[in-house]
């Protein structure tokens, strides 16, 4: 079914027509404007510091945070996180390319699969398109570089971050995804710590629904 047939049944069923040209009108802007609502004050910060206030707001949230020089710094770091961790170093890692560009070999225990997460892989690794100050969230969205099921089937998620993908509000992480990719990803998945439910007598419980641990890499490469 097209979407003119889909809106068709709409009207048919409210019994009403076309809008009139100034409401189609208004609405056209709504939709092509993207107009604020009421954003808060804690994100309206010098980039430095809504980077801080991100990680601060990972680690509220039962997250972590390795902050790191460059590219190049990623595979110790995350080698270092999972021998802390007790945890297998045998990864399933997103195709993305700039993960791909990172130079594992300098790791060589770190074994390496890349594409979709399996039921039994442990942790996955998984590239951040933004991170968002105001809660220390981060968005991702679905594309064949960054496979949804390394959000949700690994017990560990680690996603790399550059600081420089940060932004204040929510707001602007929508504005950064309408103007680098565009059309809108089938799915954007908005993380903010580890999955996690209270639904059962208010006792929380990490891994709920995905990952009991989300680690943030940050890569420090804003000015």
């Amino acid at each position: 079914m097209s979407k003119q047939s889909i809106l068709t049944a709409i009207r048919r069923g409210l019994k009403r027509g076309p809008l009139p040209e100034h409401q189609a009108v208004m609405l056209q802007r709504r939709m092509t404007e993207h107009p604020r609502h009421l954003i808060p004050a804690r994100s309206r910060l010098p980039h430095a510091q809504q980077v801080d206030l991100f990680v601060r707001n990972v680690e509220k949230e039962f997250g972590s945070v390795a902050r790191v020089a460059d590219m190049e710094a990623v595979p110790g770091a995350v080698a270092d996180y999972l021998a802390a961790q007790n945890l297998p170093g045998s990864l399933i890692m997103a195709p993305h390319p700039e993960l791909r560009a990172i130079p594992w070999s300098t790791r060589p225990l770190l074994e390496i699969r890349q594409g979709r997460a399996e039921a039994t892989d442990a942790v996955s690794i998984q590239h951040a398109f933004a991170g968002i100050a105001e809660t220390g969230t981060l968005m991702l969205p679905s594309s064949p570089q960054r496979p949804v099921t390394l959000n949700l089937l690994a017990d560990t998620e680690i996603a790399v971050l550059r600081a420089s993908a940060i932004v204040g509000a929510y707001e602007e992480a929508w504005d950064k995804l309408r103007a680098e990719i565009g059309a809108m990803p089938r799915n954007v998945m908005l993380i903010t710590g580890p999955s996690r439910s209270a639904d059962i007598e208010q006792t929380l419980e990490l891994g709920a629904h995905g990952p009991r641990r989300l680690h943030v890499v940050l890569v420090e490469d804003a000015a």
